[in-house]
């Protein structure tokens, strides 16, 4: 038996994806992005996340980019249909001072916004936004448009086909359980391929399986073990685990209290291939994510004293 577990000792082969490159720096498994949320609202889902006064979202700017943030994602409505009303000339007040008082201040800084209205977009064009965080799949066709116009990325998403800010219910793909993974992989390979067509180029292109969004846990967790089929598309991979609900059912834990479950799916993740991740909790989620790139062999330690 020893022999032949010894002859059929291989090379480990990971699942990898191109690199995202923004402002002239490239993320790939050996160098993967930590993507910060700033939520410009008083009612987002996580209470450790609600900077709609101006100055608290400059300091937990200042924080996160300390922390070891890579990018910036700054959104101004709350995702699910329990917040507020927002319309289009309130998110533009919410979120576009901000970001323009970002880039001035931080002049190198990736900004990304989170958006699926092109009007807020196009409002946001002088802060030099570097990318454009679609959430809602496309919701509004102009916006990938408005994205390659402003020479900034783009996130493709999966939301079951739900309209904005609707939560799902009673959602099925089919009876096999990966029928839903089918339903991730066929619907951001569209929309990758529409994203290039509309003239963003591939390295700027993430694709996010968007746990939660159209999704029951069950689906959610299913997609998160298939994460290597969705990096088969060869685009960087975005996943957004931070605090989610899927990790709250799977625990029986509020969103306070679902640090150690986002990061356990994020070590998943980035084992699986994803590069990209959107967190709530910047140090801990950039250390989490270092550590399985060096488990990979992707990234050396930055120490290889002992024993030597």
């Amino acid at each position: 038996m020893l022999g032949s577990v010894l002859a059929g000792l291989t090379p480990l082969t990971l699942p990898t994806t191109p690199p995202l490159v923004l402002r002239g720096r490239a993320f790939d498994a050996g160098r993967p992005a930590v993507m910060a949320i700033i939520n410009r609202t008083p009612d987002s889902f996580f209470g450790g996340n609600r900077h709609a006064q101006l100055d608290s979202a400059k300091r937990a700017l200042e924080q996160a980019l300390e922390l070891g943030a890579d990018l910036i994602d700054v959104g101004g409505v709350r995702a699910g249909q329990e917040g507020e009303p927002v319309d289009e000339a309130e998110e533009v007040r919410r979120v576009v001072p901000f970001l323009e008082w970002a880039r001035e201040s931080h002049p190198d800084v990736i900004l990304s916004l989170d958006t699926w209205r092109s009007g807020v977009a196009l409002a946001a064009a002088d802060a030099g936004v570097d990318v454009v965080n679609d959430t809602w799949a496309g919701a509004d066709p102009d916006l990938v448009h408005i994205a390659a116009q402003l020479g900034a990325g783009y996130v493709i998403s999966h939301t079951g086909g739900l309209p904005p800010r609707t939560d799902p219910v009673a959602v099925t793909y089919g009876d096999d359980p990966l029928d839903v993974v089918r339903d991730v992989v066929t619907t951001l390979a569209r929309g990758a391929h529409a994203a290039e067509q509309s003239g963003i180029p591939p390295e700027r292109i993430l694709i996010d399986p968007t746990l939660d969004f159209g999704k029951t846990t069950r689906h959610s967790l299913e997609v998160l073990r298939h994460t290597a089929d969705v990096a088969a598309l060869g685009y960087p991979v975005l996943q957004a685990l931070s605090r989610k609900d899927f990790v709250g059912e799977s625990l029986d834990l509020a969103p306070e209290e679902r640090l150690e479950g986002s990061l356990a799916a994020t070590a998943v993740a980035a084992w699986l291939g994803a590069t990209v991740f959107r967190a709530h909790d910047v140090r801990e989620t950039r250390r989490v994510v270092d550590m399985v790139a060096t488990i990979r062999g992707d990234r050396p330690p930055v120490h290889a004293r002992r024993g030597a």
